[in-house]
């Protein structure tokens, strides 16, 4: 067997072996120079580096064949698996404590081209999240995918929050990545399939977990894999929890790797903001008041804010030979009415303009989808046009 291909085996065989405790498995990597060299060595000397509880007996020739059975099967099903020694691992993760040995991914690009090539912000929260907390974390988005830089946006791909942040991200065209806490081939929730078949679709977005192939969902699975959540993001954001809670889990581990943590206010009466609330007490959590705000201080570079006499001139040259010219002018009436009567809704928009709703809708739909202007859950329109 080629040297390579042993090690990734070995690799994965440790990361079954120790997924719990992926320091101890990392530990003897580095103390033995390679995974290769684990499998070499005596149990008598890999049990006088760990201890004789934790599982040196488990390191042999069978757990050799079985990783090696399993990344066969794992690349006859068109997935991939990376090692902590590639250059493509998550950067930000490698740094952390405890980061899995190996990860499982399946994606239709490369590692080098998910992996490290522009920031990675998490943004994570209750399942039972609120319309106040879904309206929120698409606003978030929305101002993140207008930033100079576009980041990675991990999450868990869990209901709720989770889901919203993910389909809001492939919506804005920001690459986003979930991390499973369930075997690679086992996309969980089942009602989120659509949105993790799309994740797996998409250019530089993935699926990844460290769980064998098998994994089923299980409450603790859940907790392991917040700490990947949190690892290789440069920062993590908290849109909603409970006091307790899968959200907050990840917002401390993340700044306990010394990450930045922000949070959404809400609500002192509101359970779903009560930890939100309590990480911005304890000043683990920076509030989340203002987007450009928040988008400069994830070091994202807001774009500044074009003044509001000169918003129907921009829009004007922004779409001037990419629409036709009776499309260019209902989108510039439409444009106005919004301009000068801030909240004005779509149905009011078919009132004053006197176009059907189908042309306020395309038009909306057009300038929203490109941050010129910004709709609420109830339809309400305003300006929020900004340019680099």
């Amino acid at each position: 067997m080629e040297e390579e291909i042993r090690e990734k085996v070995c690799v994965c065989a440790l990361n079954r072996i120790f997924g719990f405790k992926p320091a101890i498995a990392l530990g003897l990597i580095n103390a033995l120079g390679s995974a290769s060299a684990v499998f070499q060595e005596s149990q008598d000397t890999i049990r006088n580096l760990i201890g004789p509880f934790n599982g040196y007996d488990r390191i042999g020739s069978r757990a050799f064949e079985e990783a090696k059975k399993e990344l066969e099967t794992v690349s006859r099903m068109g997935y991939g698996f990376i090692c902590i020694n590639d250059p493509d691992y998550p950067s930000l993760l490698k740094e952390c404590e405890d980061p899995p040995v190996g990860l499982y991914t399946s994606a239709m690009s490369p590692p080098s081209e998910i992996f490290n090539l522009r920031p990675a912000i998490a943004i994570v929260g209750t399942r039972d999240i609120s319309p106040y907390g879904r309206e929120w974390c698409r606003r978030i988005i929305g101002a993140i995918s207008h930033a100079k830089i576009k980041p990675l946006i991990v999450s868990g791909l869990a209901l709720g929050t989770d889901i919203t942040a993910q389909a809001q991200a492939l919506e804005c065209g920001l690459p986003t990545l979930s991390v499973m806490a369930t075997g690679i081939e086992t996309i969980y929730p089942h009602q989120n399939r659509h949105i993790g078949e799309m994740i797996e679709r998409t250019p530089g977005c993935a699926l990844i977990t460290d769980y064998p192939t098998g994994t089923v969902p299980m409450a603790y699975n859940f907790l392991r894999r917040n700490r990947i959540i949190a690892g290789m993001s440069s920062a993590t954001i908290l849109v909603e929890s409970k006091a307790q809670g899968g959200g907050m889990m990840t917002a401390r581990l993340a700044f306990s790797y010394e990450r930045d943590v922000y949070a959404l206010p809400g609500r002192v009466d509101d359970l779903r903001s009560q930890g939100c609330n309590q990480l911005i007490m304890e000043k683990i959590a920076e509030p989340i008041t203002d987007l450009d705000e928040l988008v400069d201080k994830l070091g994202l570079k807001a774009l500044k804010k074009i003044k509001a006499a000169d918003i129907i001139k921009e829009v004007e040259n922004k779409y001037a030979g990419n629409l036709p010219e009776s499309n260019l002018e209902d989108l510039l009436c439409i444009l106005k009415l919004i301009k000068n009567t801030r909240g004005i809704t779509l149905d009011e928009l078919c009132t004053r303009s006197g176009k059907p709703y189908s042309t306020i809708a395309e038009c909306t739909g057009l300038m929203e989808s490109d941050g010129i202007i910004s709709i609420d859950m109830i339809q309400r329109c305003s300006i929020n046009l900004k340019i680099v």
